[in-house]
């Protein structure tokens, strides 16, 4: 495992490096998150370059009413460039995040999500999008993948992992994680 010494979108290379040749090693998909579309924009170029095959999944969300964070342009030529797309609620916040907004307190999937990140935002991120391309569809059945997230900007973490559905996510499986941040 390589442990990244800061959180930086510098470590982003790397990190879809380790990535994609472990899934390309493994012959699966990946998934990532992506908010504007430049790290998805990352994996498809370093993919071409080392013949990686397999399916990319890119995660988006919709970070207040009716705005998309990934522009209509940018979602076009990622579609065009074959890469299913998901725009969905994060997983692990969604509505409970609005329920603790209005009413205080804390409630356990916050408490999951914070949990998750005590290993690291990036650990957090790739266990909420694996049951996102999940819920969606965009991975047929719980299966490892290698998914990418991470910290702010850019990806500076990737894991191997057997996403749960959200409504089953205790099944998840962290199988080996590839990189992140100390």
């Amino acid at each position: 495992m390589m442990i990244f010494e800061k959180i930086s979108p510098e470590n982003t290379h790397i990190a879809i490096k380790l990535a994609l040749e472990r899934a390309k090693e493994m012959s699966t998909d990946v998934i990532l998150a992506s908010s504007t579309g430049a790290s998805a924009f990352a994996v498809l170029e370093l993919a071409a370059k080392i013949d990686y095959k397999g399916q990319i999944v890119a995660i988006t969300s919709v970070w207040k009413a009716g705005a998309n964070q990934l522009s209509d342009e940018n979602r076009k030529k990622l579609t065009d460039a074959d890469v299913i797309l998901v725009t969905a609620a994060h997983t692990l916040s969604g509505v409970e995040r609005s329920i603790s907004g209005k009413f205080g307190g804390a409630y356990p999937v916050e408490i999951m999500a914070n949990t998750l990140k005590m290993l690291s935002e990036g650990v957090k991120v790739c266990v909420e999008i694996g049951a996102m391309a999940l819920d969606a569809g965009a991975i047929k059945e719980p299966r490892a993948v290698v998914a990418l997230g991470g910290t702010g900007r850019g990806c500076d973490t990737a894991c191997v992992m057997t996403p749960g559905y959200s409504a089953d996510i205790f099944r998840t499986r962290i199988h080996e994680i590839l990189c992140m941040p100390y």
